[in-house]
């Protein structure tokens, strides 16, 4: 196994995960506040589970967001 290319691409792989979820978390707040889905004061509970069926992978986190 080519450890450098192994080591790029999960880097690659997560920081596009990152930069794309929290594009889409931005998003789906603002549009739950203008429709008054949640308050100023929510606490969401986000969920993210992250799965490799070649290899058998399924790892869960679970986290807080406060908007205040």
């Amino acid at each position: 196994m080519n450890e450098d290319r192994f080591n790029m691409d999960i880097r690659k792989f997560l920081k596009v995960v990152g930069v794309t979820s929290q594009r889409e978390i931005e998003n789906a707040v603002r549009a739950a506040l203008a429709k008054g889905k949640v308050g100023e004061n929510a606490l969401l509970k986000p969920r993210v589970t992250l799965s490799i069926p070649e290899i058998g992978l399924e790892h869960t986190v679970d986290g807080e967001i406060g908007l205040s």
